[in-house]
Formats: structure tokens, C-alpha cells, sequence
């Protein structure tokens, strides 16, 4: 532990001490276990393997000045969880169990909660798979939970820095009716093509435009998108969005900061009438975008000329951020001290 240089940090896998896993055999969830086994045994006709059952959370716990280990919003995460699973026919893991469980991740590996300051935090990664052998295409007859952690430093190598990012209109992230509102492994894979060849070009994501008739915005990558004008904080409403816990999280805060908020369609052209604009997520937190290419149309969007952020997506990181580490108080009940 001594060698973790945890300001040095990047957005990526590291061994900890242990695991939590729980199973859902003939009908029922049984009890929390523990495990300090980083591999799974599953059989190779298991519906994870062949039909995309499976669904992930990702979250994150951050020590405080005071010492104190606090959890941001875990309550939100068990809920999307649910509603992944019911949309890929899965078993609902209940949301007090999920709480349950990340506290006890947490606190098997509190070694591993990077100390106030470092600018990481220790990302926790919940897990729902279908397990048993399945060939044909149905519901899994059983199903493993599993939550694991890892300390991390920013998503992007940036950090809190405007970054370029482009839309391609020959990419989809998820279908207008699809699996776009939950978070499932899919639409996460088919955005890897648009996001090695965006990477390929100096961006660090896509912004992708609505599926169906290509002109809205919106995911931005593995992030939702916002965008500030006329003291208004917008947001793309669409079907094939997930339901970021930041982005809502940022909603509020906005609000109380006096801002309107609007979450509607956002036409392509709007992105000209924006002071702002910026992507936003549990990993990103936020992510200010320096400009936007528009590769197909040979336009551009310009946010940043100078390498700094705007000034509400400043105000509203460093509030978040506040909240998050216990710096100011919690008003709203997001976080969670892990005693």
C-alpha cells in the first residue's frame, strides 16, 4: 500500500482485498459472501456468455478531510440496477441488499480509499450476470451479484480540463426503442468502434445524435451531455439515453444555484447558441468540452479557446464535488457515511 502513488492515479483496474457476491438460485437471493478471488467460475452456455445478460452500476466513496469514508447516491444505482434487469429479463436484486453489500465492499477494502485531497476516489463496480447453461434464447435460470472495487484517479487523462469531442452520424449507440435507458454491457460495446476512431482523430468521445432521424443530440460517449445558455442548464431528453445520477444530480444543484433547467430535444444546430458545454457521469464527474466537430457537416462548435472550463460548469463541478467529499453539507441526503 505504501507504493500507491494515489495522486498518480489513472482510470483503471487495480487488485484489491476482496469481493462480495451473492447468488439467486430456485427462486431466491441467498446470503452475502465474501471472496478474495478476482475470478468467477461460470459455465460456458451461461446467458452472460451468448445473449447480453448482464447489467453493471458504477459508483464511487470518497474519504473526507474529517477522516470519514462517504458513499455518494448508492441508493439511485440500486434503483437503475432494477430497472436494467427488468429490461433484459433478469432477477431484481433489491436495493437494500445492494446497499448492504457496497457497504461491506468498502469496508473489507477502506485501505484501498484514497486519502482526502489526492484528487482520486475508490470507483465501485456492481455486477448482475446470468448464470446456468441456456442454449436457447431465454431468461436465465440463475443469477450471480457481484460487487468489487478499485481505487481510480480522473476518466479522462485531463481531468477537469475542456477536451474536443465530434459526432459521426455513421454510428448508433443504442436503438430509438432499444437499450439505450439502461445500463447493460451492449451499448457499451457498440460504442467502441465510434470511440477508437473519434480517439484515432485527438477526441476523447463521440457525441452521438438521436438513431432514429439524426437530429438531436444524445449520449455523449459513456457520458450524458449538458449545456449551458442564457443562464439555462440543458440537457437532451431522448429514449436512448441512460439516466445519468450526476447529470440529475447536477440538475438540482443548478437549480438551486438559480439556473433554469430544460430537458428536452436539443436540435444539432442548437450547439451554436451554447456558452457551455460539457459531458457528465459517475466516472467523468464532469468533463467541460472544448469544442465539437461536427465531422460529416465540416462544422464547428466552439466552447474553449483559452483551456479553461466555463464558470457554471466550474461552480457546479467544485459544488459537487463538495458535497461529495464532505466539505459542505448535504441538504439533499445523497451521501452515505460508511461507519
Amino acid at each position: 500500500m505504501g507504493n500507491i502513488n494515489w495522486s498518480e492515479l489513472s482510470f483503471g483496474y487495480m487488485k484489491t482485498d476482496y469481493n462480495v457476491r451473492c447468488y439467486y438460485r430456485d427462486g431466491k437471493w441467498g446470503e452475502l459472501e465474501v471472496s478474495s478471488s478476482e475470478i468467477l467460475n461460470i459455465h460456458m452456455a451461461a446467458t452472460c456468455l451468448h445473449y447480453g445478460q448482464e447489467a453493471f452500476e458504477g459508483l464511487k466513496a470518497f474519504r473526507g478531510k474529517d477522516g470519514k469514508v462517504r458513499v455518494f447516491r448508492m441508493d439511485e444505482n440500486g434503483k437503475r440496477l432494477q430497472a436494467s434487469s427488468q429490461g433484459v429479463v433478469m432477477a431484481e436484486f433489491p436495493v437494500d441488499r445492494f446497499e448492504e453489500a457496497v457497504r461491506k465492499v468498502i469496508k473489507l477494502n477502506e485501505r484501498f480509499v484514497p486519502p482526502y485531497g489526492s484528487g482520486a476516489s475508490l470507483y465501485i463496480r456492481p455486477l448482475l450476470i446470468g448464470l446456468g447453461a441456456q442454449v436457447g434464447v431465454a431468461p436465465a435460470p440463475e443469477y450471480m451479484f457481484l460487487v468489487f472495487v478499485t481505487p481510480v484517479g480522473p476518466y479522462f487523462k485531463s481531468g477537469f480540463k475542456p477536451a474536443p469531442v465530434c459526432i459521426m452520424r455513421s454510428y448508433d449507440r443504442a436503438a430509438p426503442q432499444g437499450t439505450g435507458t439502461i445500463k447493460v454491457g451492449g451499448n457499451y460495446a457498440a460504442s467502441l468502434a465510434a470511440g477508437r476512431k473519434a480517439q484515432g482523430k485527438g477526441y476523447v468521445a463521440v457525441l452521438y445524435l438521436d438513431p432514429k432521424e439524426k437530429k438531436y443530440l444524445d449520449e455523449c460517449g459513456p457520458a450524458n451531455f449538458f449545456g449551458i445558455k442564457n443562464n439555462t442548464y440543458v440537457t437532451p431528453a431522448s429514449n436512448s439515453i441512460l439516466p445519468s445520477i450526476t447529470n440529475k444530480s447536477l440538475q438540482q444543484l443548478a437549480e438551486d444555484m438559480g439556473l433554469k433547467v430544460e430537458r428536452r430535444p436539443i436540435p444539432v444546430e442548437e450547439l451554436a447558441t451554447l456558452e457551455e458545454a460539457a459531458e457528465c457521469g459517475t466516472a467523468a464527474v464532469i468533463t467541460p468540452i472544448s469544442k465539437i466537430d461536427d465531422l460529416d457537416e465540416n462544422k464547428s462548435y466552439i466552447f474553449s479557446e483559452n483551456g479553461k472550463p466555463g464558470a457554471t460548469c466550474v461552480k457546479l463541478y467544485n459544488k459537487l464535488q463538495s458535497i461529495q467529499n464532505g466539505d459542505e453539507s448535504d441538504p439533499y441526503g445523497w451521501v452515505k457515511i460508511i461507519e
